[in-house]
């Protein structure tokens, strides 16, 4: 008869010999879930090496290597003649016994909730898998430009400041952070603000500011204004808020503030949100016409603009366009910036700037959604606004993201020329490209994926009036973005040959 620790063992210990682990852990860790469990208790004789490995069919230095690695973690004792027992370690010995399954089944993790919750449609990821070498994503930031060496330098500089344990021990800020100090005088020189640390909020991302943001203004059924097309994770944060969204017609002087001023009544509206500098997804910049416009229309109706100037940074050709916000003196406009696009994305930093009572409130959601903060991050930021480099990586990027932009001007006139109509950006790291032979855009991305090349559903934009792209640019060097290009050609000709 078999012992009832070899009973048990056969029951619960697999393995899979496909996969990268090896067999010993595997086995070894499936013993110890068993002790953990209750299922071999403290001082139960395991079987020994020969009987274990003719019982898992696995080598007899398999079974000694399993022994080894459970002894040394301390959950096994191996006496020389004797045998090997159940050891429990201090600490290590809470039992967790699934009493309503069977002993075999306590290593399937369940699927499916059993117990009801809320499910949110307008929160499913827009992520998609592809094993395609290139990809066109909607505008961002080339990581291989991020100074490695430099930012190492930078990193382990700021980690080595004394100030830093005294800050996280801090229970509460009682003057603004140096690092507000410096992103408020930064974003006063750069923006033409006049605003204070007070006025200011740091977040993760745009997209954390835009949650909390949306958080404070919107109530359920709400209306919030966007533009015709927009941007789909507003639109998503929006939506989860519980707003009625309506869309406003863009031309080529952005959002068309007449049609607002006709269609909708004078506390209808809760809040407008635009990409002044550069529409999304569009590229088209709100003249300064519309922005008097807008900023007095809000005053008039009492109802907020939220300005997303999420790529302020890029400008190519002249100088951007100040920010609304920077012209606002009611207190109409909410700003969400980011700062830091030169560096690695998980050094980005999102910011609001706000009215002081507003930002006040949006403290206490940030407080409960990221206590902790970065401040090492704030460190190295602030050291570096203060000693240029943030000043000097935007300039040094600039240079090399406009070679790209005029080189894929040159592409586009030379495969697509007659096919394609779009206008060069002055700024940013997105091309609008709009079909004038309306086709199937997901057909194209089909067809293009079979040529290792992945248009994600997000940049595509088909509608009755509408068949263009968003063509981000920025992540492709100059020979990278001829062969896209090419591919791209070649999936176009593939659906027009349907």
């Amino acid at each position: 008869m078999n012992s009832p620790a070899s009973d048990i063992i056969s029951q619960l210990v697999t393995y899979d010999k496909t996969i990268a682990q090896p067999v010993y852990l595997q086995v070894a860790q499936k013993v110890i879930n068993a002790i953990q469990r209750g299922y071999l208790e403290k001082g139960s004789k395991l079987p020994g090496t020969r009987v274990l490995s003719e019982l898992l069919n696995v080598h007899r230095n398999t079974a000694v290597a399993i022994y080894d690695e459970l002894a040394s973690q301390g959950w096994v004792d191996i006496i020389a003649n004797k045998g090997t027992f159940v050891l429990v370690p201090e600490g290590l010995n809470a039992k967790i016994i699934a009493t309503a399954q069977h002993i075999n089944e306590a290593y399937v993790y369940p699927k499916v909730a059993g117990f009801p919750f809320e499910q949110s449609f307008h929160l499913a990821s827009t992520a998609a898998d592809t094993v395609a070498n290139f990809i066109i994503n909607d505008g961002k930031p080339d990581l291989r430009l991020h100074p490695v060496y430099h930012f190492s330098r930078w990193y382990s500089a700021a980690m080595k400041r004394k100030p830093l344990i005294t800050k996280w021990n801090r229970t509460k800020a009682l003057a603004p952070t140096v690092f507000k100090i410096q992103l408020s005088n930064y974003l006063n020189a750069t923006r033409g603000f006049h605003i204070q640390p007070d006025n200011l909020l740091s977040t993760r991302s745009t997209e954390m500011s835009l949650y909390i943001v949306s958080r404070l203004l919107i109530k359920p059924n709400d209306l919030v204004l966007v533009g015709q097309l927009s941007n789909y994770e507003a639109n998503m944060i929006f939506q989860q808020a519980g707003a009625t969204i309506r869309t406003i017609p863009v031309d080529d002087e952005g959002l068309n503030v007449d049609y607002i001023k006709k269609h909708f009544v004078k506390g209808s509206i809760r809040c407008v949100y635009v990409c002044a500098n550069r529409d999304y997804p569009t590229t088209v910049t709100l003249s300064a016409k519309r922005r008097l416009q807008l900023l007095q229309l809000a005053k008039t109706n009492g109802f907020a603009i939220i300005e997303d100037d999420y790529d302020y940074d890029f400008q190519f050709t002249g100088s951007a366009m100040l920010p609304m916000a920077s012209a606002d003196v009611s207190g109409m406009v909410i700003y969400l910036g980011k700062l830091g696009q030169s560096l690695f994305p998980s050094f980005h930093t999102g910011f609001v700037v706000a009215p002081e009572n507003l930002i006040s409130e949006a403290y206490n959601y940030l407080h409960l959604l990221d206590k902790q903060g970065d401040l090492i991050q704030e460190q190295m930021l602030s050291e570096l606004i203060a000693e240029g480099e943030i000043d000097r990586l935007k300039k040094k990027n600039i240079v090399t993201y406009k070679k790209r932009r005029d080189s894929l001007c040159y592409y586009l006139d030379t495969y697509f020329n007659g096919i394609i109509t779009w206008q060069i950006p002055s700024g940013g790291l997105a091309f609008w490209l709009q079909f004038n032979k309306t086709i199937s855009l997901v057909k194209l991305a089909e067809e293009a994926e079979k040529i290792d090349l992945f248009l994600p559903k997000t940049i595509l934009y088909q509608d009755k009036n509408t068949c263009a792209i968003r063509f981000g640019f920025g992540h492709l060097n100059e020979d990278e973005l001829e062969i896209v290009i090419k591919k791209l050609k070649s999936a176009y000709d593939a659906v027009l040959n349907f």
